[in-house]
């Protein structure tokens, strides 16, 4: 079939996460009413387990038609070990199995992008994009906005024990914090989420609805794009299944971070050498296509432990859950409502910083291998990441084949300066689980004994470190040459083409990535509308 027979559309998405689903939502409220085609890989529908928030304890730890639930190479500072890479599949992308927590990071991490030539970046600049995301129970100020797609909550039913929480990190010196997107980001608390009346919202049904609304925009659910098509170096189309689509303007890839460099390298945009070495006609040599991975590397200490409003496998646990259905189904609350990680925080190794470089998510479970290894008890997690790892890894093709997983390789812990300060996380953790607010407890270490030396703790990091979620940095934005894409999110080298994702971050934000990744699709929304290529 040729071009000209193809099915059209003035733009084609790819990709329906948080980035994709703003993108296209934005491009077909444009006052010109441009048709627009959003595609995606996964369902159209999400699992009623992704309403229920409770609902990550399944759809997080096995491979399920939301979750791509991918595997690292080997690590070689783990032990050797394989990472695990969940990745959200369907309408709504990872915001349908993540923690629904709302964060944005440091206002230094955007000016550190504008700094490297990133115009357009800077706190100032993208404080009214967040802002405009937004739709805040809290109300709006200079930080936060109302009427926004993406509802913005407190948990409706907290445990008790993440207020514990709170208390044991306040009597070790670090001060409270109720709103971490606020003034300031350093100090502990509860996260905000991403719910309304104690249910997920993730972000297809925030900016998408039922679908209904805008006959300008159709959403192809279910169909996996192979490759981006080319008429010489200017992107036209995509070809999913047997047949084309055409794009009369652009195609705006927002797969993520794992799934847009695969797709840029399948279409012939990438490492010549490599692309050659898989039989990929060279489209146009990127050789920092997939480059650049960076990963929040975490550590989380799990202990046993019985109190009311914690989860597990123990009967007590599971019966309570089960009687807290009615009030989840009448009323939007109980222990269903938990986004498991409710509590936690930015903190500095090092008073003399200028800004937190750990962040803690307090579980009111254990949380053992990504929740893949239960055990017949109650407990709760701390975990701590490194906010700014210096590590650098990169995604790579194990085949000419959309089908066949990518081969991820974070690099976890490869530079000396992430080995440090995790390790000194770790001990922080455990100067938190030692507070006095915990004696009535009586926790137990799932692994360990909790008095392990230096060299203990490092053994422990080895053998259970591993990502919280936020890969980044594989399509970089910048203003050098080798920049993937520039700061209007085109690609270098072509036309017709953008990225527009947590993928094109130069550094990783320091915080969780589903606000971000939708402001990014804000962004490019702005620039495609600003004008053409």
């Amino acid at each position: 079939m040729s071009l000209a027979d193809a099915e059209a559309a003035d733009y084609i998405v790819i990709g329906a996460g948080p980035a994709g689903c703003a993108v296209a939502a934005r491009l077909a409220d444009a006052p010109e009413r441009p048709s627009v085609c959003l595609v995606e890989t996964g369902p159209a529908t999400p699992s009623w387990l992704s309403r229920v928030p409770l609902g990550i304890a399944a759809l997080v730890p096995f491979r399920n038609r939301h979750n791509y639930a991918y595997q690292t190479v080997p690590q070689e500072q783990l032990d050797g070990r394989r990472g695990y890479v969940p990745r959200g599949r369907g309408v709504g992308g990872s915001s349908l199995i993540n923690a629904m927590i709302c964060t944005r990071g440091q206002p230094q991490d955007y000016d550190g992008w504008a700094a490297l030539g990133c115009a357009g970046w800077s706190w100032r600049e993208v404080l009214p994009l967040f802002r405009r995301i937004e739709d805040n129970q809290r109300g709006a100020d200079d930080w936060h906005g109302v009427g926004g797609p993406l509802p913005v909550s407190d948990l409706r039913s907290p445990s008790p024990l993440s207020r514990v929480f709170v208390d044991a990190a306040v009597q070790c010196g670090y001060r409270p914090n109720d709103d971490f997107n606020g003034p300031r980001q350093e100090g502990v608390g509860l996260y905000q989420v991403f719910q309304r009346d104690g249910h997920r919202v993730d972000a297809g049904s925030a900016y998408l609805g039922d679908g209904g609304a805008r006959p300008n925009l159709r959403v192809l659910a279910g169909q996996p794009v192979r490759r981006i098509l080319f008429e010489g170096k200017r992107a036209c189309g995509v070809i999913i299944g047997g047949r084309q689509l055409q794009a009369r303007r652009e195609v705006i890839l927002c797969a993520g971070a794992i799934g847009s460099p695969q797709l840029l390298m399948l279409s012939g945009v990438g490492p010549a050498a490599h692309l050659r070495e898989l039989g990929i006609p060279v489209v146009h040599d990127a050789p920092d296509v997939g480059e650049h991975l960076q990963d929040h590397i975490d550590y989380a200490a799990n202990v046993r432990m019985r109190a009311a409003g914690l989860l597990g496998l123990h009967p007590v646990a599971v019966a309570r859950v089960a009687g807290s259905i009615g009030a989840f189904r009448a009323r939007g609350e109980g222990l269903l409502t938990s986004n498991a990680a409710e509590a936690g925080g930015f903190i500095k190794s090092d008073p003399a910083l200028d800004r937190p470089d750990l962040q803690l998510h307090f579980c009111v479970g254990m949380v053992d291998d990504h929740n893949r290894r239960m055990h017949l008890s109650t407990g709760i997690a701390l975990h701590v990441c490194v906010l700014r790892p210096q590590s650098r890894g990169r995604v790579r093709l194990a085949a000419a084949d959309i089908a066949r997983a990518p081969l991820i390789d974070p690099h976890f812990l490869a530079a000396p300066q992430d080995r440090e300060l995790l390790l000194e996380g770790a001990r922080i953790v455990r100067r938190i689980l030692a507070a006095p607010v915990w004696a009535p407890y009586r926790g137990r270490p799932l692994h360990g004994n909790g008095a392990e030396d230096d060299e203990g703790l490092r053994a422990l990091i080895r053998a259970h470190a591993d990502t919280i979620y936020h890969p980044v940095g594989t399509c970089r934005m910048g203003a050098d040459a080798r920049a993937v894409v520039d700061p209007q999110l085109r690609v270098r080298g072509v036309q017709g083409l953008r990225v527009a994702d947590a993928s094109i971050m130069p550094t990783l934000v320091s915080g969780n990535t589903e606000a971000p990744s939708a402001m990014i699709g804000e962004r490019a929304a702005a620039f495609v509308l600003a004008g053409p290529d």
